[in-house]
């Protein structure tokens, strides 16, 4: 277990994390977001656009593909740095699309694809359905052989981020009753293939996606021989990416609080000096250092077999719980104001909230690591 505890942080990481830091302090203040929750997209298309002038959609996309050669240990600062502005945008969407392709494409999809990705073109995954375990090979959506070189796809995906602006979906199928994983370009998808969903998180843009009828080119099909690897690997790698937005979001958090804390009065003293509030938000705070350091333990060793895996659930249960409580804290602290809209608590406690719906909560995690320790 010694092997666990190991925390690198790389100058490309320190580079990243001081510009993602100035970035997102400066194209998302919370009147941003909040203008935002009310757009179509959801996002600003301008500051997009800037991100991938920056590089970031690439970061761990290979040279040869026009990527920045790095891993997904360097897209970890920059989405901490996102989480913390409550930031929108499908860079992790077009991340995790990436890393399927990267991992799981076949040579002609990597070496098409992956450029444009690069340049900033955007593309989402889309893994969870109505009936999900969290597990990455539950899946009951079919793809089925139509003649031609053409597949039929059958069935409902859910909670697929950023699909309305992604031009490229990767879908996981069932093929010859295994698990596959499949390109839809958005040209394939019939006028209402894509609904708009209500999550809990208003900063989101979440569609089901209705694959009934949807065609495309067996060529379109990932590495058959690699999918189940592949679905593994993107279940981390969100599951990587969704914890460093939990950290962020927790920092942010922290100091929202605090800062209430130190200038809200109440019996003729700051609040922040009575202990009932004191305590819990040291409680916090070192929920979020711990989270933290689970998150770029990491990341350091997402790659190595075995102890990648459990580093990562590790992390995403930590942040998970930092995240929760650090935001219900605020709600709490912050008294009756804490409970109306206008309160930016709320906005973080949405986001905890998302995060833990999508790809296994603490409860899940922990789950998978008594069967990977014990």
């Amino acid at each position: 277990m010694q092997e666990l505890g190991r925390i690198g942080f790389s100058e490309d990481q320190a580079a990243l994390l001081d510009v993602a830091a100035n970035f997102c302090q400066q194209r998302s203040p919370v009147s941003t977001v909040r203008r935002l929750i009310e757009d179509d997209l959801g996002h600003d298309p301008a500051v997009w656009a800037e991100m991938g002038e920056l590089g970031w959609p690439g970061i761990a996309v290979p040279e040869a593909f026009g990527g920045s050669g790095l891993t997904l240990a360097e897209v970890v600062p920059v989405v901490e740095q996102m989480g913390r502005r409550l930031m929108t945008g499908p860079l992790i969407s077009t991340t995790l699309a990436a890393q399927a392709l990267s991992v799981g494409g076949t040579e002609a999809q990597r070496r098409t694809l992956l450029p444009r990705l690069t340049e900033g073109a955007a593309a989402t995954v889309a893994l969870a359905e109505p009936d999900f375990d969290w597990e990455p090979d539950t899946i009951t959506c079919q793809a089925q052989e139509a003649g031609d070189g053409r597949l039929v796809l059958s069935g409902q995906k859910v909670l697929v981020c950023d699909a309305g602006v992604a031009r490229w979906i990767i879908a996981s199928v069932l093929y010859r009753q295994s698990p596959a994983l499949v390109l839809i370009a958005q040209s394939a998808l019939p006028d209402g293939a894509l609904r708009r969903e209500t999550v809990i998180d208003e900063t989101r843009r979440s569609f089901a996606l209705n694959l009934d009828g949807v065609s495309v080119l067996k060529d379109d099909l990932l590495d058959l021989d690699l999918a189940g690897t592949t679905l593994t690997h993107l279940h981390l790698a969100a599951n990587l990416l969704g914890a460093a937005d939990m950290v962020g979001g927790t920092q942010a958090c922290l100091d929202y609080t605090v800062d209430y804390l130190k200038t809200r009065t109440q019996f003729g003293r700051l609040i922040g000096s009575y202990q009932a509030l004191k305590h819990p938000t040291v409680e916090a705070y070192c929920g979020y250092e711990q989270a933290r350091s689970h998150l770029y333990a990491a990341a350091h060793c997402f790659g190595e077999q075995g102890v990648g895996e459990i580093a990562v659930r590790m992390a995403k249960a930590s942040a998970d719980t930092a995240y929760s409580f650090a935001s219900d804290r605020a709600i709490q602290f912050h008294g009756g104001f804490g409970f109306t809209y206008d309160c930016d608590a709320q906005l973080y406690r949405r986001r905890a909230i998302w995060h833990a719906a999508n790809y296994g909560d603490a409860g899940f995690h922990k789950a998978k690591l008594a069967k990977l320790l014990f």
